[in-house]
């Protein structure tokens, strides 16, 4: 099986992620692209964290999982607990309740913040409520996962 490799057409590994896909912009789910997704796949899941913020590990932005296999995810995923646009995903609970939520680093953390977005490639769809946080999906996904890849962006808060 090939290697699952995560591109974004908003910014490249390791380069500033654009204010339109921040909470100082408009706060859209940046465009993905995934190739080398093996056929394999039944279900996608996706997490964006944040890795600076210093009173906890990781900061979860966003949860979205039960994707279809799909080579293009696209920008500006709808808000809600399940997308009926994307063969009913569900997004669980992170900092964004049900939706996406980019870089908003708050004030007093001035700093550039490293933000990851992973992708997951299952081999099932996943019976999780749409309460779910992070912990939780990584339990559910845990023995499933058929491949991963991740993309890291940075931002930091004008």
């Amino acid at each position: 099986m090939d290697a699952l490799r995560l591109t974004s057409p908003a910014f490249e590994e390791g380069c500033p992620i654009p204010k339109r896909h921040t909470g100082f912009g408009e706060d859209l789910s940046p465009a993905m692209h995934l190739s080398g997704l093996g056929r394999e796949a039944v279900s996608l899941a996706l997490i964006l964290e944040d890795l600076d913020v210093p009173f906890c590990r990781t900061c979860c932005h966003w949860l979205i999982w039960n994707l279809p296999p799909m080579a293009e995810i696209p920008e500006g995923i709808p808000h809600g607990p399940s997308v009926l646009s994307l063969r009913n995903a569900a997004q669980g609970v992170g900092y964004g309740r049900h939706r996406y939520r980019g870089p908003c680093p708050p004030p007093f953390l001035r700093g550039a913040h490293r933000y990851v977005f992973r992708a997951y490639a299952l081999d099932c769809k996943l019976d999780l409520p749409p309460t779910a946080r992070r912990r939780a999906l990584l339990k559910a996904m845990s023995g499933h996962i058929l491949q991963e890849a991740s993309l890291a962006g940075t931002f930091q808060r004008p």
